[in-house]
């Protein structure tokens, strides 16, 4: 756990990827793979292990068991950082590389909201003396130094730090919308709008002074609330005159929220995978021993980004294929995301979807080209 004066990372990793149709049926929306080399957790983790962390403490409750034996064969094979599982993380640990046959059974009620899974793990959260959160969430695309951010935050002397971005304004009414004052302070948080005036975004991660986010939970668990920390807690500090911070992200950051943006950004990936968040900046988890490339022009792909052991038999274009991936005799798969190991028939004709592990071919809804 945490030391006097450090800081607790904790990672939001909930989601039931409701949203993203048969993408996310029958598996964990953190899990889902992304750009040809990981899943979409494994930007956090990778992000909280470059930064000079040692550990991250999982939040979750949605097929928790599932998404803790995957996190522990992938992420606490190797010593010098861990994914921390709370009141189940003794039982992985004298498991050592393996997955432990049984964990406690879950007490209490469950989670209905990112306020509650603090509060319902509060004891690792804020146990052993740390003095800022830094909370995270699962399904965002970025890579980033969480360092500078931590930095800032403690010289300021700030109640609370909250990174940002800047979009465009067309897109603000799906996230939470933010504005600053000239000295950076925050002085507006409305969460989706439907009108924006700002082209200013969360990007859902930020640093909490600990003992006031223990304090604004404590108040708020009991009222009638939403659970909530983009809801709730940052909107009831706002408002009591805490100050709050802000913290802008330059670099590529995409929030996979629909099978809609999975797939947008997976296109704007194979157009030119120089540009957003180039391939050999993602972690390395899904078969990390294939390599991937750009082809830009062959009689077999187009402007793809193609594992090396891809089987092909038809065409490919304008695609990002994972590892495993067979193409047919005669296939053609165009503006497409193929996921690990499927199989795309010998004749088929697959455009705009993404196809499934299984082979299924989901559609993706007509104009969200980029």
């Amino acid at each position: 756990m945490a030391e006097p004066g450090a800081v607790r990372a904790v990672l939001l990793a909930g989601g039931e990827g409701r949203r993203m149709g048969r993408l996310g049926t029958g598996r964990l929306k953190p899990l889902i793979p992304y750009g040809g080399a990981c899943r979409l957790i494994d930007f956090s983790l990778a992000n909280a292990r470059g930064s000079g962390l040692d550990e991250v403490l999982l939040l979750s409750q949605y097929e928790e068991r599932r998404l803790m034996d995957d996190l522990h064969r992938v992420w606490n094979a190797e010593p010098g950082f861990r994914v921390h599982f709370g009141p189940y993380d003794t039982a992985y640990r004298s498991a050592g590389t393996d997955v432990p046959r049984e964990i406690p059974a879950r007490r209490g009620p469950l989670e209905r909201g990112t306020a509650d899974a603090l509060i319902r793990k509060s004891e690792y959260v804020f146990g052993g003396g740390a003095e800022q959160i830094l909370v995270l969430h699962a399904d965002h695309v970025y890579r980033f130094d969480y360092e500078p951010l931590i930095a800032g935050h403690r010289a300021s002397g700030a109640a609370l730090t909250i990174a940002y971005q800047r979009i465009e304004r067309r897109w603000v009414h799906l996230f939470g919308m933010v504005r600053f004052d000239g000295d950076g302070n925050l002085t507006e948080f409305t969460e989706k709008p439907e009108n924006p005036t700002s082209d200013l975004v969360f990007a859902a991660f930020c640093v909490f002074d600990a003992a006031v986010l223990k304090r604004y939970l404590e108040q708020l668990d009991g009222t009638d609330w939403q659970h909530d920390v983009s809801r709730d807690v940052i909107p009831a500090m706002l408002a009591a005159g805490e100050r709050v911070r802000g913290h802008e992200v330059a670099g590529h950051w995409e929030d996979i929220g629909t099978v809609e943006r999975f797939h947008r950004a997976h296109m704007a990936l194979a157009t030119d995978p120089r540009t957003g968040l180039p391939v050999d900046e993602m972690p390395w988890t899904v078969r990390p021993g294939v390599r991937r490339g750009w082809v830009a022009d062959t009689p077999e792909v187009r402007a793809s980004l193609v594992p090396s052991d891809l089987v092909n038999h038809g065409l490919v274009e304008e695609s990002v294929l994972f590892p495993g991936v067979r193409i047919g005799a005669g296939a053609r798969v165009r503006r497409s995301v193929v996921l690990p190991g499927a199989d795309v028939a010998p004749g088929a004709d697959i455009d705009s979807a993404v196809v499934l592990e299984d082979g299924h071919i989901q559609q993706v809804t007509e104009g969200v080209r980029p």
